[in-house]
């Protein structure tokens, strides 16, 4: 017996939509309150159906802005701001994933994430550096992430970069482009981009053309390799979505009476519900801690930093420019250095309090603490203060056991006296230095400071 075939329809997931519609407002887009589906024909192993549904004439959101900062030196003490257009944002489905296998010349491919739904943002060519662009991908990962939109783990495929890149004079038309596919990292892309602008330069100044293709960006090499030209223009064969109809959005003023609010999609609605996104944050740690401009943009940009910051004010009595000092100038340093996240510290926001309350009420030097924290870094389950009595590190606040420590410095070091007593004045720094050597960090420095002049005006 013959039935008819049961056709499942196709349904718009509705969390895409909303998403789409978040990250379009926050990224400074007009919402287009009817957007359409289109399929876009071509073969490819990874494209099981051999087509994908896209938005090709009418996407979801269009004409946003991004601005995003970046140094322009390597100290981070001068930031500017800049702005890239955004395009256009529009709903795909997702194809499945190549996996390369070079040692047994095999090409495997994932079909799991195959159908899903995609959102792709597409930004105007404001950009002219790798650097440039790595700060951008890098401001909207904050912003997907912020909005609940996405993950964005570039690491986990859930952020991907697709980067066009193309030279030429300045006002003169674009060069051909070349688009390096999927980069999955943040410091890939400003290296894909940078030596793709460079391999283009150097092919044109050596009498070369540059060909319309398609990149990768192999990251043990350090540089981008072909992987297919697009010369032959291929014909997409777009064609309206058969099986969706167009997607009516609303606001409040165009939504129906009685409708259904599980079935529509209120702009207005998310709008309402955005959250503070980077931007915000950093100005409010500015207003709030009157830290620097460029210390917020590192608070924010490093993924948990923020609230480890905060954590740590609420515990410790020191002001909080002293404690920005401690978490970039130490924490910091050590995560990068150990390739450890803000999550992976053995030095918890607690322990860090402990130490600074230590240091705030002057019961150990500043030098004593770098120790002290050293140690903490070790992970053995110690508290600040138990390291600062098993390394006896406390300040010394004997008076004259310090006035005779300062003697012996001075009677050792009678070339140094000298060129203090004709004017000098700043070597006075190097004979602090050396009692703070002799007492091993546990000395006042201003104490020290004052014993010593006294001393030497005598």
């Amino acid at each position: 017996t013959l039935k008819p075939t049961q056709f499942q329809p196709r349904v718009l997931n509705r969390r895409c939509v909303e998403a789409a519609v978040m990250t379009g407002l926050a990224l400074n887009c007009s919402i287009n309150k009817k957007s359409l589906f289109d399929r876009k024909h071509y073969f490819y192993a990874d494209l099981p159906a051999g087509y994908q549904i896209t938005q090709q004439r009418v996407p979801i959101a269009v004409n946003g802005s991004l601005s995003y900062s970046l140094c322009i030196d390597n100290k981070m003490s001068q930031m500017v701001t800049k702005t890239v257009r955004i395009k256009q944002i529009q709903l795909e489905q997702d194809s499945g994933k190549s996996l390369h296998d070079d040692s047994r010349s095999q090409t495997l491919v994932d079909l799991n994430r195959a159908g899903v739904g995609l959102m792709e943002v597409v930004m105007e060519p404001d950009m002219c550096c790798g650097e440039e662009a790595a700060a951008a991908v890098r401001e909207l990962q904050l912003i997907l992430q912020t909005l609940g939109s996405s993950q964005a783990i570039m690491a986990e495929g859930q952020l991907r970069v697709d980067a066009n890149v193309s030279v030429h004079h300045p006002g003169e038309p674009y060069g051909v482009r070349t688009e390096v596919k999927n980069i999955n990292s943040i410091r890939f892309l400003a290296k894909a981009i940078d030596y793709e602008i460079q391999r283009q330069i150097e092919e044109l100044e050596n009498g070369g053309t540059i060909l319309n293709e398609t990149r990768a960006f192999d990251s043990k090499l350090g540089c981008t390799v072909p992987m297919r030209d697009k010369e032959g223009m291929q014909d997409y064969r777009f064609m309206p979505e058969p099986n969706l109809p167009p997607l009516i959005l609303y606001d409040t003023k165009s939504l129906p009476a009685n409708v259904n609010h599980q079935q529509v999609v209120n702009i207005d609605w998310i709008h309402e519900r955005l959250p503070d996104l980077p931007s915000a944050k950093r100005a409010k740690l500015v207003e709030l801690y009157g830290i620097l401009p460029e210390h917020s943009f590192t608070l924010v940009n490093e993924d948990g930093l923020t609230e480890f910051f905060e954590n740590v004010l609420k515990q410790t009595q020191m002001k909080p420019k002293k404690v920005i000092g401690w978490i970039l100038n130490d924490l910091l340093s050590y995560l990068k250095q150990h390739s450890c996240t803000v999550k992976e510290s053995p030095v918890s926001s607690v322990l860090l309090a402990d130490l600074l309350n230590l240091l705030e009420k002057k019961e150990i030097s500043a030098s004593a603490a770098k120790q002290v924290f050293e140690e903490l870094w070790k992970g053995e389950g110690k508290t600040p203060l138990e390291i600062v009595k098993e390394k006896q590190l406390q300040l010394i606040e004997d008076r004259e056991e310090l006035e005779q420590i300062c003697q012996a410095v001075i009677d050792e070091h009678e070339k140094e006296v000298m060129a203090i007593k004709a004017g000098n004045q700043k070597i006075v720094n190097k004979l602090i230095g050396l009692v703070q050597r002799a007492t091993q960090g546990r000395s006042n420095p201003v104490l020290v400071k004052q014993i010593l002049e006294k001393k030497l005006s005598e």
